[in-house]
């Protein structure tokens, strides 16, 4: 075999470094780049500097193994079978054959998809892939199958699930924390969304695997019945035929639209089943890119794929890609620390908030206590100076009183010195009237002389 050929079909995280050797080319780069080398430890090209994604530099046999391995020891290990002591992923592929009528002999178009929802009928599988966009259509050779391998590329990175293909040796503690990690998010996070008509959801459930018991017997993910569709049975069709199955009550989960009856929806069982979604609405609330092969993470009521999931739960370096085990701790304390962090301030900030309060209110009360003495001010100044005023009326009215007494004192004594002054008139003319008399009668006073 051609050694080119053998690194293009080679796993990125299994890929060696030989010189004068290249793999695959870049998608994005559209010819820029020759192929595919890795850089020593980021998960880049050291020619285009794109990511791996970007060379779609895996085969099936690898993402078959990617997949497998994540699905083992789960209750969703029945879509895997064990090759080699290997666990496999039974990638459920669908070869649709259509005839081609012609006045020659007749010819047949064959179509493979790559993957197809497992346990349907070709039929309702057909339906459902008729709601996928065209270029997501995981058809063989098509872009919609490239999209497919680098979307398992991108969502379920082969580090996050194997702590061997990380960047260095990990200590034994990491190796311990990475496992329990695995563990844990296989238990309580990991789904396969199930395609099923709306109301069916549940109908066929994974089977029972050992260990997958709940404490008092119940078996988890069992079968659930589907809620009945309560219809007016009265109502016809315009052509007389009853109609009422075609009058959906189900809304997606994604965009609230109404689901129709046959139209083929998708239930997480981890959601629950009184949940469903459009095939185009069944993405990652992170990226918003549809999950691959319906591989989701089931966290805080949210559909997440692998890769966000993780991000959530522990921190992913930037540069080269992976999370660490033996972060989880420090990720957690390092969120715990934020969220008591984001509490305190919230507790500051209501508490500066209360004290504006009431310091406002204060300010409030001391305008309002400031006001009233300002009142009280203005009304005790008015009042003072009614009282002035009053006083002063009364002194004006009491000097008025003084006066009219002096003056009418000063007219009494007026009269009596007019009085006075006439009666000494009326004396001083008598006289001269005596003297008058005197003066005409000479013999008189002469008489009296003598």
């Amino acid at each position: 075999m051609d050694l080119t050929s053998g690194i293009e079909k080679m796993c990125v995280g299994q890929q060696p470094v030989i010189p004068g050797v290249r793999g695959a080319t870049c998608l994005s780069c559209k010819g820029i780049c020759s192929g595919f080398i890795p850089h020593s430890w980021r998960k880049v090209c050291t020619v285009c500097g794109c990511s791996v994604e970007d060379h779609g530099s895996s085969c099936d046999l690898d993402d078959d193994h990617k997949i497998g391995r994540l699905l083992a020891d789960s209750k969703y290990a029945h879509l895997t079978a064990k090759v080699k002591g290997i666990r496999v992923y039974k990638r459920n592929r669908m070869v649709v054959t259509n005839s081609v009528v012609s006045k020659k002999d007749p010819t047949f178009n064959t179509i493979t998809y790559d993957w197809a929802p497992p346990g349907l009928t070709q039929k309702l599988a057909m339906l459902y892939m008729a709601l996928v966009p065209e270029e997501k259509r995981p058809v063989a050779g098509t872009e919609g199958a490239m999209y497919r391998r680098r979307q398992l590329m991108r969502q379920l990175p082969v580090y996050d699930q194997d702590p061997s293909l990380c960047n260095g040796s990990l200590s034994e503690d990491q190796l311990q924390a990475m496992s329990i990690f695995m563990k844990r998010y296989k238990e309580e996070a990991l789904g396969v969304g199930e395609v099923a008509l709306p109301g069916e959801g549940g109908a066929n459930p994974p089977p029972v695997i050992k260990g997958h018991r709940q404490k008092n017997g119940a078996v988890t993910g069992g079968p659930r019945k589907a809620p009945i569709i309560q219809s007016d049975p009265n109502t016809t069709s315009t052509n007389g035929t009853n109609n009422h199955y075609k009058k959906s009550k189900y809304h997606c989960s994604g965009c609230g639209e109404l689901t129709p009856l046959d139209s083929p929806v998708v239930y997480a069982e981890g959601a629950g089943y009184d949940k469903q979604w459009h095939p185009t609405c069944f993405v990652c609330s992170e990226c918003g890119e549809a999950l691959v092969d319906l591989v989701y993470f089931w966290k805080e009521g949210e559909l997440l794929c692998g890769r966000h999931y993780c991000q959530r739960t522990r921190p992913r370096c930037a540069g080269c890609d992976e999370v660490r085990a033996g972060e989880e701790r420090m990720g957690e304390e390092r969120m715990g620390e934020e969220r008591r962090g984001e509490e305190r301030r919230g507790e500051e900030r209501r508490g500066e908030e209360r004290r504006g309060e009431e310091r406002r209110g204060e300010e409030r009360r001391g305008e309002e206590r400031r006001g009233e003495e300002r009142r009280e001010a203005k009304g005790g100044g008015r009042r003072k100076e009614e009282g002035e005023e009053g006083g002063e009326r009364r002194r004006e009215a009491k000097v008025e009183e003084v006066g009219g007494e002096r003056r009418e004192a000063k007219g009494e004594e007026g009269e009596e010195r007019r009085r006075e002054v006439k009666g000494g008139e009326e004396g001083r003319e008598e006289s001269c009237c005596v003297e008058d008399t005197t003066a005409r009668r000479p013999d008189a006073a002469m008489a009296v002389t003598r």
